[in-house]
């Protein structure tokens, strides 16, 4: 009865919160990018301290109106310089969480976020890398330019490898993308794994009290071979992930993903050991 009342509580403080939250969200990230705009002219650094703040405010609102909240772990394997981060994708909170402690990170994105009205025009001063996933090995050799370029300014390049925002404990085929930069770019390649699909899920608007885990693993030692290179950046994030992710349900029973986290792990414990 009283797990049955907790629930109740939960369920109930985060549809409230959302509901606060995404007013705050719409509100605050409509004038925001009205001062955007006004900043465009003015060089990248002035821009990027505005994405920042806004990305602060959505923070403090997250844990103020709905106690989200973020932990992050392996913090000496970030890098004070030009790096690579191959991060996990399950949540919008990802995609600005790097301005929280970079000043300057460059997002690689698809090429068609880029022409969104607003949106493009400041990722696009702000220095996006876009791709052209349709572009093939031209598409590849651009992006791979401009990435140089930017770690060439001692700035992080943030690359979610899927390439899409996935379920926790579900992944997609990891794209070519990031092997390029790891074999063509001089610097070091960083898994990332995290838990944030537990607390925001993909398309959802409901938004879950919690602490969301980002975790930051040893570099890939450089010179391996594409396909070697491929499958450890894809075990190490993977397994990471669904370990974030049991973490994450058993900490917070309440959240909508705790039996679909159960159901995966139990599947892969009982998995065939090769």
């Amino acid at each position: 009865m009283l797990n049955e009342w907790s629930k109740g509580v939960y369920r109930f403080r985060s549809i409230i919160g959302s509901a606060l939250f995404n007013c705050v969200f719409i509100g605050w990230t409509a004038v925001s990018v009205t001062l955007m705009i006004v900043l465009l002219p003015f060089p990248r650094l002035v821009l990027q301290r505005a994405v920042k703040a806004w990305a602060w405010s959505q923070h403090w609102a997250l844990k103020i109106l709905l106690g989200l909240d973020y932990e992050i772990r392996g913090a000496e394997h970030i890098n004070n310089g030009a790096a690579i981060y191959a991060t996990k994708h399950q949540s919008a909170w990802d995609t600005y969480f790097f301005y929280l402690i970079f000043s300057d990170p460059a997002y690689v994105l698809k090429k068609e976020l880029t022409k969104i009205p607003v949106w493009g025009w400041v990722a696009r001063r702000c220095g996006a890398i876009s791709v052209d996933r349709d572009g093939g090995a031209s598409a590849l050799k651009v992006m791979v330019h401009n990435a140089r370029q930017r770690l060439s300014e001692s700035r992080a390049v943030i690359i979610f490898p899927e390439g899409t925002r996935t379920q926790p404990g579900t992944h997609q085929a990891y794209h070519p993308g990031i092997a390029a930069l790891y074999s063509q770019c001089d610097a070091p390649v960083i898994p990332v794994a995290l838990n944030s699909g537990l607390f925001w899920g993909r398309r959802s608007q409901i938004k879950e009290a919690g602490r969301i885990v980002i975790e930051f693993m040893k570099p890939i030692p450089k010179g391996l071979k594409r396909r070697d290179f491929m499958a450890q950046l894809e075990i190490i994030i993977e397994t990471r992930a669904l370990e974030l992710a049991k973490e994450g349900s058993q900490k917070f029973p309440n959240t909508r993903h705790r039996l679909h986290i159960s159901r995966l792990v139990n599947s892969a414990d009982q998995a065939p050991v090769d």
